[in-house]
């Protein structure tokens, strides 16, 4: 009788628990901190079908990976990936803990019911603010009544909704605290991120970056925050706040690391295996996928894949005009 591969675990004895499936690099929206207008995505033939994630997400379920989220890009634009979750979804409460997605949320009324149906339970919108002609200035279309009746279509589903919102100085510093009160009078978590200088967006990031504990000092002006030990197998920090009822999180990857506990590798749409979004390192899973010995491949590239996860991430705005501390965009790698 063949033995289970191993666990996979990395030279700081970190166990990795937690895959971020990207199966497209895609959007609908063009964020301006994410990518440019005219962005090139990639070539359809250079992705894998949904055979192969599926294939994929089994390998890192046998190594023990107990939460896969599915990102894009946008992942709901890919066509069928509905059937992917639906295939995933039947191995939640067995092998899987969690099946979840992340989206931008355009078209998430028209899939929320069949998302409920295949087992996913929780997922995270991006929402940087809710005014119209802001968020059609942020994104470059005119798309938020689509995202807020995407949310609207979730809860009704059942699906619990978290917003994840990037901070951006003098484009919605302004509106953070209305936001926050929003999302937790609909029953919403939100979490808060830093700008991530990952690729060339035509524009500087320093001119848009604000540091979390700013914005933190700001919120405790104006509400209690309670720490709080709630945890959702990410990188977020939360509190609870006393006076909405809602948990707020932050991502801090420039203000405050959270390497040491980190727990995730993020696998592109193209099987390329990345062990920390902030670093150049990885692992070509496709090659492995598509080889004579599918099995013995897989097994060599996750142990080097294990052997190469760095400590930690570089990421650092340093100051204006500072190149993209990463070349590739966040859709390439998958939020």
């Amino acid at each position: 009788m063949t033995p289970p591969p191993p666990p996979l675990i990395d030279r700081y004895a970190r166990a990795i628990t937690y895959l971020r499936l990207s199966v497209t690099d895609r959007c609908d929206l063009r964020c301006a901190y994410c990518m440019p207008e005219r962005m090139q995505f990639l070539p359809r033939a250079e992705v894998l079908t949904l055979e192969e994630l599926y294939c994929a997400a089994r390998a890192f379920m046998a190594r023990g990976v107990r939460k896969i989220r599915l990102t894009g890009g946008e992942p709901l634009v890919r066509r069928d990936m509905i059937e992917l979750v639906r295939a995933l979804g039947r191995h939640v409460g067995g092998e899987l803990d969690e099946l979840t997605l992340t989206t931008n949320g355009t078209r998430l009324a028209e899939f929320a019911d069949d998302l409920a149906a295949a087992g996913v339970r929780r997922i995270n919108v991006s929402l940087d603010t809710r005014d119209r002609a802001r968020f059609a200035a942020l994104t470059r279309r005119d798309q938020v009544d689509a995202v807020l009746a995407g949310i609207a279509a979730a809860r009704a589903a059942g699906i619990a909704v978290k917003i994840n919102t990037v901070a951006l100085k003098d484009i919605n510093e302004d509106e953070i605290a209305d936001l926050i009160g929003w999302a937790h009078g609909q029953g919403h978590d939100v979490t808060l991120i830093e700008v991530m200088p990952l690729g060339d967006i035509g524009a500087d990031r320093f001119d848009h970056y604000l540091p979390l504990d700013a914005v933190r000092r700001e919120l405790e002006a104006r509400w209690t925050l309670v720490p709080t030990t709630a945890t959702s197998g990410g990188p977020a920090r939360y509190v609870d706040i006393a006076e909405t009822g809602g948990r707020l999180g932050f991502i801090t990857p420039l203000t405050g690391n959270f390497c040491a506990g980190c727990n995730r590798v993020r696998l592109t749409a193209t099987g390329q295996l990345y062990l920390c979004l902030g670093g150049e390192a990885h692992v070509d899973l496709r090659a492995a996928l598509r080889s004579d010995d599918p099995e013995a491949a897989l097994n060599a590239a996750f142990a080097r894949a294990m052997g190469e996860k760095p400590e930690r991430h570089g990421f650092a705005i340093d100051g204006p005009g500072a190149a993209a501390a990463v070349a590739r965009h966040m859709s390439v790698t998958g939020g």
